[in-house]
């Protein structure tokens, strides 16, 4: 139940990306965990499956981030793969293809030039381009007015991008929107910061990051919620 904004224009994309996760599944922030296989590679990282939620790449400019969403897979746990896996391979340059032995997924790819969502509903794998502008995406399809929260705040942020444009301090900007979202509570649909237990998920908001990538480079702020589910 992870929420995306997304701002893309010629050369660079900013997003904003909130993470819902179980609080008692142990993670790892921002750091370079991955030396080994993925040298260089900035990510928060899921220690039971060693996979990455968001990661990217100063060097390269690319980074992932990964939302899950409702799938028709039919097959056993064990037969399946940890889907953050996938965020360090996109980061290395190599997307997933179908078939996927994981869970259903958004995968968001962001370079300078170029961001989609690769989705994967166990059946098949479909590919969005991110065109220029504002977009959100969550469980569903990118845009997909059917999702509350993104019919209640998509407007907004287009608005707040619109007015920071040109601003060096956009991320405080858009964390300040982001702010006002919990005025809702938590447990509302429609809210970013979320307790997604209400909804039959055992999983609240636990951060937040903002990153820009461009062709200065990319770069990626994190920002942990004290109590989960909640602002303050």
């Amino acid at each position: 139940m992870c929420t995306v904004v997304i701002d893309v224009e010629p050369g660079q994309a900013r997003l904003l990306a909130v993470r819902d996760e179980d609080p008692q599944r142990d993670w790892d922030d921002l750091g370079t965990w991955w030396p080994e296989h993925y040298p260089g590679v900035i990510g928060i990282r899921d220690r039971r499956a060693g996979g990455a939620w968001l990661a990217f790449d100063p060097t390269t400019r690319r980074l992932a981030v990964l939302l899950n969403r409702p799938d028709l897979v039919d097959l056993p746990e064990s037969d399946l793969r940890s889907r953050g896996g996938l965020v360090l391979e996109s980061v290395a340059g190599r997307s997933p293809a179908a078939p996927v032995r994981t869970h259903g997924f958004n995968l968001l790819e962001v370079t300078p030039e170029h961001s989609r969502v690769l989705t994967w509903d166990g059946a098949a794998l479909r590919e969005t381009p991110v065109a220029p502008g504002v977009h959100m995406v969550a469980h569903d399809d990118l845009d997909d007015e059917a999702t509350a929260r993104i019919s209640a705040w998509l407007p907004r942020f287009r608005a707040e991008a619109r007015q920071t444009a040109d601003a060096t301090d956009w991320a405080s900007h858009w964390a300040g929107l982001l702010a006002d979202t919990t005025t809702l509570d938590p447990t509302d649909d429609r809210a970013i910061i979320r307790d997604n237990r209400v909804h039959g998920y055992p999983t609240l908001s636990l951060l937040y990051c903002t990153a820009e990538i461009g062709s200065g480079g990319a770069a990626v702020d994190s920002h942990v919620l004290p109590i989960p589910g909640h602002w303050h």
